[in-house]
């Protein structure tokens, strides 16, 4: 599955935020996307899982408009902020929650999550405990495994390793690898942390106050030093 953007345009007021005329996501790729923060990135993704409406152009997940046609939900995973939980249920309700929507057998979860046990180090399931009195890393992990027990096609993880310890963004980076390798997944994922993008990603883009200025293929980590050269030179 791929996601292919035509002429893309969102504008709040007098300010464009996005302004993209051509961009592909192929299938297979593993893509980071990089920027200081108002760069887009976001906003982008939202774009993508039509959860804002653009004011020019259109995304098209395996050629089908995504404000148009609901196909590709059945094939995406996502979590982009906290707002994709339901913040009274427990964490095995979310995920049966989920399952349901993706008609995963019960059988067929249990065996998904038990991909996770070292993500959720016995902090998750079987606490009782609501999503929303978790901690900010908890939530987040949550989320994400929310969008990856589903096997998608395309997953987009906005910041994924925001708010967790080093042992958790490890194990996140080669969570989402191994799926991506293991499964052909197309993933977009955004991060401040370019470390991890660059060892993960096989193609990084670059954004600045809603445009892409680089477009870099990764091989080797090839686009690390040329991505620090860009930002300490700001």
């Amino acid at each position: 599955m791929e996601i292919k953007i035509e002429k893309l345009k969102k504008i709040y007021g007098q300010n464009t935020v996005i302004d993209i005329p051509e961009l592909t996501l192929h299938k297979g790729e593993l893509v980071g996307l990089v920027g200081n923060n108002g760069a887009g990135k976001t906003t982008l993704m939202r774009l993508m899982l039509d959860l804002i409406r653009a004011n020019e152009g259109q995304v098209l997940s395996n050629g089908s408009a995504v404000n148009e046609c609901f196909e590709w939900k059945k094939y995406t995973g996502s979590f982009v902020d906290k707002s994709f939980l339901i913040d009274y249920y427990t964490p095995e309700e979310f995920f049966n929650f989920v399952a349901s929507a993706y008609d995963i057998d019960s059988a067929t979860l249990a065996e998904r999550l038990q991909g996770f046990e070292s993500l959720m180090r016995d902090e998750i399931m079987g606490t009782g405990k609501l999503i929303r009195n978790f901690s900010e890393g908890n939530k987040q992990k949550i989320g994400i495994i929310g969008a990856m027990i589903v096997n998608p096609e395309i997953l987009i993880l906005d910041e994924p390793f925001n708010y967790l310890d080093p042992s958790s963004q490890i194990n996140i980076a080669r969570i989402i690898h191994e799926v991506n390798q293991q499964h052909g997944t197309t993933v977009l994922i955004s991060s401040h942390n370019l470390n991890f993008v660059s060892e993960i990603c096989s193609r990084i883009i670059l954004m600045e106050k809603g445009i892409i200025l680089k477009d870099l293929i990764n091989t080797n980590e090839a686009a690390a030093k040329e991505l620090q050269n860009y930002f300490e030179e700001m």
